[in-house]
């Protein structure tokens, strides 16, 4: 097994009360009664969360307040980090990082946002933070925060692939503290896909026959550099982006689609870059991550970067 990139110390995620079936947005978003059916049987889309009241900072913030509550000195949070997949999440000239870094009380770290890799966001910047924290002091700490909210119909749905949810998450990382270790990270993008809307119907098509096979190859490539093997890799926790995708993916990597969790997917529908904390925490807090064995996260930006990490579980990490 590898040395850890780095550590996973603390997770939290935030999903709001607020939930409707994926009916409800047939109006809003023009869906047909038979999109409605292949969202719902084919790729298995059934509710999501939202609430339209609340701001971007009602979204993200409980779960990163979670967070730091439970640092002992959050003096030692160097950095600030908000990864977000959508490109214009706020108006021209809004800073959300340092909005977020404020609204914590962490005046002192440095604040700034990582994006254009899309929903992949989210493990991409696990990757480049804990490099930064590795050269610097062995007692500082990031706050990584994720969450956004689908402000128009463009934004909320993938044609044809996903509907998007409502959900915020927060990880507090170190280069080598307590909680789990992050054993490796693999990304691949592949520009030709690179147009998100309105992409012609035959580059469309090829970019389907060549998910599952970048994905699981690029999962594979994590488990190799972790230095481990599928076989030792206890579950997958994914992306929620839908059911189909997932079984092609999982029949690509020659394994049984019970070692993917895909409970959430009916649940939240896929949330932007937040799916592989908030499965994390939906996991962790039944008990279902088990300290000592190794977990292998995923999740795919369109556009199209591909990414997975490796980590193995520490019984300590909330």
């Amino acid at each position: 097994m590898s040395a850890p990139l780095g550590s996973l110390e603390r997770v939290e995620s935030h999903v709001p009360d607020r939930r409707l079936t994926i009916e409800a947005l047939a109006g809003p978003l023009g869906l047909s009664r038979a999109k409605l059916s292949l969202f719902r049987k084919v790729h298995g889309l059934h509710t999501l969360h939202e609430n339209p009241s609340e701001s971007l900072y009602d979204l993200v913030l409980p779960a990163a307040r979670r967070v730091v509550e439970q640092v002992p000195d959050p003096r030692r949070i160097r950095y600030v980090v908000y990864a977000h997949a959508i490109h214009e999440v706020a108006p021209a000239g809004t800073d959300l990082a340092a909005g977020i870094r404020d609204a914590l009380g962490l005046h002192h770290a440095e604040a700034f946002a990582l994006g254009q890799q899309n929903c992949a966001a989210g493990l991409g910047a696990v990757d480049v933070v804990v490099r930064l924290l590795r050269d610097g002091d062995a007692e500082d700490r990031a706050l990584l925060v994720t969450g956004e909210k689908p402000h128009s119909p463009v934004i909320r749905t993938v044609p044809n692939t996903a509907i998007m949810g409502e959900a915020g998450a927060a990880c507090l990382l170190s280069a080598g503290g307590p909680g789990d270790a992050v054993l490796s990270h693999a990304s691949r993008t592949v520009g030709e896909y690179a147009q998100l809307v309105g992409m012609p119907p035959e580059l469309a098509a090829l970019y389907g026959k060549s998910y599952a096979p970048v994905l699981a190859d690029v999962m594979r490539q994590a488990v190799l550099e972790a230095g481990l093997t599928l076989d030792d890799i206890d579950l997958i926790i994914p992306h929620n982006v839908n059911l189909l995708a997932w079984r092609n993916t999982a029949a690509e990597l020659g394994v049984s689609l019970d070692r993917v969790f895909l409970d959430n997917v009916p649940r939240y529908s896929h949330c932007f870059a937040s799916d592989p904390f908030v499965n994390y925490t939906t996991l962790r807090d039944a008990g279902r991550l088990v300290e000592g064995r190794h977990y292998l996260m995923a999740c795919v930006g369109a556009g199209a970067t591909f990414t997975a990490l490796a980590l193995t579980h520490r019984g300590g990490t909330r």
